[in-house]
């Protein structure tokens, strides 16, 4: 008699289990408060001072301790709970956000502490920011965590995407204060969903916080695919950071003005979502390789600007420059959370969103220094051979080539 073959259950979408579930749904309400903020923030430090060199400030105290933070609070996801450390994160921004709000409420807001609450959100962000993978990877089965992933990648786009009408319509109607009050409140709903997620954890042996450190950069330096990927990503945000410094003026200037500028971000928001959801239905077979020849394509857009092109080309280009980020990140995520031990899985990620922070800061001060010197045509052609040879290059790596 024949044996009986057992067929395996059916894999259920990572959305249909629990704890994933209640992760997604917190990750979605943090994401649409801090789509509300950039908005709010601008008019709050204008309004307060009516400068625009205090809110290139305050900006600033938020993005400092992040990039100084960023690898301590890797070492903190590896070595301790990560969703403790999440759901502590989300209270601190809370609490930040809340302060500012009654600040804002009380008519009489002050630049020191705006700055003070922008600095204890980035900080906060950078003991946040390395727990995302581990919480992801830990609350999935490995079956479904390309799929876990793309969720994640859907839901950040789909904030980019209704993030600036909904952070327009509550300056409009409520104003900025109670936008402050809202992001709040919606880090309090995410510490509380995290309070009742309970997910996986290895025990990681307590070491000395410096070689906790070194070892995160060895895993980082032992993998040819990821840090030759890093470099080509940080190009990739220099770049971006190039293309937002110099693009409204040309805009304003050569592309129709300032509704130009508005639909290319737009439209650069829904291919970020059509990236995304174009991930959630591939699961390419080097993905690697696949996901940093889509984000090669980001130097089409800073060429046709570079070369005076009308408005249609550059918004379509940068629109299909956006679908190849949407496309990479789940698909790059995947990668590193499949192929990274969990116990170092947050150092090495936040050395890779360290690496990408600190080429923003630099595209951002060198573009208007160039554009001022040779034109803008100058440092956008620059950023295009940057971003597209070194994502281009990574081909020639045999760990790229060779990562399925």
């Amino acid at each position: 008699m024949a044996a009986t073959v057992i067929a395996p259950p059916p894999v259920r979408h990572p959305l249909r289990t629990r704890p994933f579930r209640l992760l997604f749904a917190g990750r979605v309400l943090s994401l649409t408060g801090d789509a509300v903020i950039p908005a709010a923030l601008a008019l709050a430090v204008l309004e307060a001072t009516g400068s625009t060199g205090a809110l290139a400030l305050v900006l600033g105290c938020a993005m400092v301790p992040k990039l100084l933070l960023l690898p301590v609070g890797g070492v903190l996801a590896d070595r301790f709970d990560a969703r403790a450390i999440a759901l502590g994160m989300d209270l601190v921004r809370c609490a930040s956000q809340l302060l500012v709000g009654l600040q804002l409420l009380g008519g009489s807001p002050t630049l020191w502490l705006i700055a003070t609450a922008s600095a204890v959100g980035g900080a906060a962000g950078a003991f946040a920011m390395p727990t995302a993978s581990p919480l992801v990877r830990g609350t999935v089965a490995e079956a479904v965590l390309h799929r876990a992933n793309a969720a994640m990648g859907i839901a950040h786009s789909a904030t980019r995407v209704g993030g600036p009408a909904l952070a327009g319509a509550l300056v409009l109607t409520v104003g900025p204060a109670l936008a402050f009050v809202l992001d709040a409140a919606s880090f309090a709903v995410s510490a509380a969903l995290l309070a009742v997620l309970r997910i996986d954890k290895m025990p990681v042996p307590h070491r000395p916080f410096l070689t906790d450190l070194r070892q995160g950069w060895r895993e980082v330096r032992s993998r040819d695919w990821y840090w030759t990927s890093l470099v080509a990503h940080s190009a990739w945000n220099g770049a971006a950071a190039v293309l937002m410094t110099l693009g409204p003026a040309i805009a304003l200037d050569r592309l129709g003005g300032a509704g130009a500028w508005v639909l290319l971000l737009q439209v650069g928001a829904v291919g970020l979502l059509a990236g995304s959801l174009l991930a959630d239905r591939l699961s390419p077979s080097r993905p690697v390789l696949t996901a940093n020849l889509a984000l090669a394509s980001y130097a089409l857009p800073l060429l046709l600007l570079a070369a005076g092109a009308p408005a249609w080309a550059v918004i379509g280009a940068y629109g299909l420059a956006q679908a190849g980020l949407g496309f990479l990140t789940p698909v790059w995520d995947t990668a590193v959370q499949r192929a990274v031990p969990e116990q170092v899985l947050a150092r090495v990620v936040s050395y890779d969103s360290l690496l990408s922070f600190a080429a923003m800061p630099v595209g951002y001060a060198l573009a208007p220094l160039a554009a001022e010197a040779w034109g803008p045509g100058v440092p956008l052609v620059v950023a295009a051979v940057l971003v597209g040879g070194s994502c281009l290059a990574t081909a020639l790596v045999p760990g790229v080539r060779s990562l399925r």
